[in-house]
């Protein structure tokens, strides 16, 4: 039996809460992985887990045996990645989830230049918007927009930063009018976005005087998905309020158009996060650092010039609702 593996499988399994998962997660047949776990109690002579058909736990000896197997790992890990050769360089499968505009805007269009630079790294790469437990899920990392809730379990590295950007369709502005205040945001409807946290339809926040201001404004249809999101606003179903990276190519493009530009919301981060309770790997750190590099080299692209913005803002629109 070789201990450092079984340790390895032995570890993925408590974090997983599963045999299954981490079997998916260490690219193992779950036969092999339940036969490495079943080989290390015979071998310690004590029962690790506790299994039923719903639920599986550690008995206070593999809680024991878990508390020194992850010690141990992480003693390895790091004691590896401090030497140039081949143990510190980045290798193996790299598990990186984010959501599905941030993939197709940022991520697969670059990655290329990753796979180059690290030929040994092979990327998992899923998307979505819904909170994920990265340690139970076999995740590496996470890149996610908004402010990290779960400080205490994860390190979040800010890589960037955009702000929200209130916009419209030339059609929608020419059939309903554009709103010049907050107040007039009730004569008009939105898309709605469902936030994954909440699992409601989020608000928009906007600063004023100082102070953070939530609205609602009416909606008419409602989506769960940021594409789908933008896309319903270019079809002049409703103003959208997105993150700029969204939205910029089609307001430079004319296809949207900003409204309320002097009304401003808290800048959002951009962040990398990865549990805290790992030593961060050769590989998470490498993909890290590539991707914080990529979003300092793309950022500056995310904000529209002062002219460009004032002729988005106030081009002429046919019909405008009044303000009640």
């Amino acid at each position: 039996m070789d201990r450092l593996q079984a340790m390895q499988v032995f570890t993925r399994v408590v974090e997983a809460h599963s045999f299954g998962k981490a079997a998916e997660s260490l690219g193992m047949p779950a036969s092999s992985v339940t036969r490495i776990v079943k080989e290390l109690e015979t071998y310690l002579g004590v029962r690790l887990l506790q299994r039923t058909t719903r639920h599986l736990s550690l008995t206070p000896d593999g809680t024991l045996y878990y508390d020194h197997c992850r010690r141990l790992l992480s003693d390895i890990e790091m004691v590896e990645a401090s030497f140039p050769g081949s143990a510190g360089r980045p290798r193996g499968k790299l598990r990186v989830d984010t959501t599905s505009s941030i993939a197709r805007l940022f991520v697969l269009p670059a990655i290329k230049r990753f796979q180059e630079t690290y030929p040994d790294v092979e990327l998992i790469l899923t998307s979505g918007d819904k909170t994920i437990d990265l340690v139970q899920e076999g995740v590496d990392c996470v890149i996610r927009a908004g402010v990290p809730q779960d400080s205490a379990t994860l390190v979040a590295r800010r890589v960037a930063g955009f702000e929200w950007v209130t916009c419209a369709s030339p059609a929608y502005l020419a059939a309903y009018g554009e709103p010049r205040s907050l107040d007039d945001l009730k004569n008009h409807h939105a898309v709605g976005f469902i936030s994954s946290r909440s699992g409601r339809s989020m608000h928009w926040t906007f600063v004023v005087d100082g102070e953070e201001r939530a609205i609602r404004v009416p909606e008419r249809i409602t989506v769960n998905d940021t594409d789908a999101y933008v896309c319903s606003g270019l079809e002049g179903l409703g103003l959208i309020r997105a993150a700029s990276y969204m939205v910029i190519p089609h307001l430079r493009s004319g296809a949207l158009r900003q409204v309320l530009p002097e009304l401003k919301a808290p800048t959002v981060p951009l962040s990398v996060m990865y549990p805290k309770n790992r030593q961060l790997s050769p590989t998470v750190r490498a993909f890290t650092d590539w991707f914080g590099q990529l979003m300092q080299e793309l950022e500056p692209q995310w904000a529209l010039s002062r002219p460009a913005m004032a002729a988005a803002a106030h081009a002429p629109s046919k019909k405008r609702v009044s303000s009640a």
